[in-house]
């Protein structure tokens, strides 16, 4: 399965990464574009038997896939001056640009498409990826969760549900990471060393994911077992509540989708 990769930016190049890495797209049929050469000379040395080029038009020859990794405003240009094939797949990677949005730029509007938006873990193989397929067969639609899933854990949804799926998978993972910041910011103060303290937190929210994930259990179920009668922990909680803790993240969650 030729896949060709438009962008070798951030979010391009760990694709193409995920992909090399992965067992059902082969290295050798992976041809990444980009205007500068660094990116691409850096995919290459890692993965040998990946292709690079230069030319948006001669990565796409003979692709089934071709993924769209630009930033939004760039849409518009790159597809424009494709000649893509009406049996060719677009996977769009930007964010903001909805179906009705892409079939303008395209020759065939009625041409198979995918809307992919994954977040920064994808380079740890560790994302959440958020799928909406448009004229996609079933076979087609479970290719692409097969393919994701590889760089962690995809789900396909409605597209009208991608601006609220998006804040909570992807700009969710920066408030993530505001947790841990400040929580080593805490161990910190209470004299431990940044490095530890970092470790101890960012291990401690990667144990409470896997409880979630790998038994299908709720938050709730987690916390009660934490917090004994009299304990520390439900002290602890108590204050976050009344902080408004929970009300922050979900006002913030809000924000991110308008």
């Amino acid at each position: 399965m030729r896949t060709a990769i438009i962008g070798a930016g951030n979010m391009g190049g760990s694709i193409a990464r995920g992909l090399a890495k992965g067992s059902i797209i082969p290295a050798s049929d992976i041809i990444v574009s980009n205007p500068s050469q660094g990116k691409l000379d850096e995919l290459q040395a890692e993965f040998p038997a990946l292709q690079i080029t230069h030319d948006n038009q001669e990565a796409i020859i003979g692709a089934e896939f071709i993924i769209l990794a630009v930033k939004p405003w760039l849409i518009k240009g790159v597809l424009r001056e494709l000649k893509l094939k009406s049996k060719q797949i677009i996977i769009s990677v930007a964010a903001g640009i909805n179906f009705e949005e892409l079939a303008h730029y395209v020759p065939e509007p009625e041409m198979t498409m995918f809307r992919i938006i994954p977040n920064t873990a994808i380079s740890e193989m560790e994302s959440m990826t958020l799928i909406a397929s448009r004229n996609a067969t079933k076979e087609q639609e479970q290719l692409m969760l097969d393919i994701f899933n590889q760089m962690g854990l995809a789900m396909l949804i409605p597209e009208e549900k991608f601006a609220a799926c998006t804040s909570m998978a992807s700009c969710g993972i920066a408030y993530v990471l505001k947790y841990i910041q400040a929580a080593m910011q805490a161990g910190i103060e209470m004299g431990i060393y940044p490095k530890d303290a970092m470790r101890m937190v960012a291990q401690s929210v990667k144990g409470a994911a896997e409880l979630i994930l790998n038994n299908d259990t709720h938050p709730s179920v987690e916390i009660d077992k934490v917090c004994t009668p009299g304990g520390i922990t439900i002290k602890g909680i108590n204050e976050l509540e009344h902080d408004g803790y929970t009300s922050a993240i979900i006002n913030a969650i809000k924000a991110s989708k308008q």
